[in-house]
């Protein structure tokens, strides 16, 4: 008979439809992706569209349904770039970046996971976004030209705040929202108006509709 393509399926999906072909199964592996669904298969043997006899052990690996802990590197006083890496390296993301006014720009002051500051060493789930504190480049008393965010997506604006030294304070989304991604910014707090400018390191709210 031919094996079915169990992958993809969930657990309880994938062992109904081995039993409707009268094969049997066993799991032999875990793995863990983020990006696909927990209790997943992710793998089997043999493969699909072999041909194989009724009652066939089929060997199936599946996703994980907890993330495998990790611990958190010493990133303190690396750049932002080496941050990077040095987080992918370990199956970590760089959450929010937080910019506070220091000589050292985009180096990494502090880093800190839902919140709160975390030390080197302790463990979180693998694919968890860890938030860095990084140096404006520019000293307490330095301030920078608040940027017009008007008319741009959240991603957009939380790029050029970025690069202006400030942060992305609140996101509201007003009306009907399908797509956040497409949704642009109708109002800023504080508003724009040329020439006014904040200290490094504040935030910006802002407010958007999907048009």
């Amino acid at each position: 008979m031919t094996v079915p393509d169990i992958t993809g399926l969930t657990i309880d999906q994938a062992i109904q439809l081995l039993e409707d072909h009268k094969l049997r199964y066993s799991i032999t592996d875990s793995l863990f992706f983020e990006d696909k669904p927990r209790l997943s298969i992710l793998e089997q043997n043999p493969e699909p569209q072999a041909k194989v006899k009724e009652g066939r052990i089929i060997y199936i690996t599946i996703n994980s349904n907890t993330a495998p802990l990790v611990s958190i590197p010493d990133l303190l006083d690396v750049s932002l770039r080496q941050a990077q890496t040095m987080l992918q390296s370990v199956g970590l993301k760089v959450g929010q970046l937080i910019y506070k006014p220091d000589i050292a720009q985009n180096v990494v002051l502090e880093q800190r996971f839902q919140g709160q500051p975390i030390a080197i060493g302790n463990k979180v789930p693998k694919g968890s976004n860890i938030d860095l504190v990084l140096g404006t480049g520019l000293g307490d008393s330095s301030s920078v030209v608040i940027p017009n965010l008007i008319g741009l997506t959240l991603q957009d604006a939380n790029n050029l705040l970025t690069s202006s030294s400030l942060n992305l304070g609140s996101a509201v989304f007003q009306g009907k929202i399908t797509d956040s991604n497409t949704a642009v910014i109708i109002r800023q707090n504080p508003d724009f108006v040329e020439g006014i400018t904040l200290k490094a390191g504040q935030a910006i709210d802002v407010y958007l509709k999907q048009e």
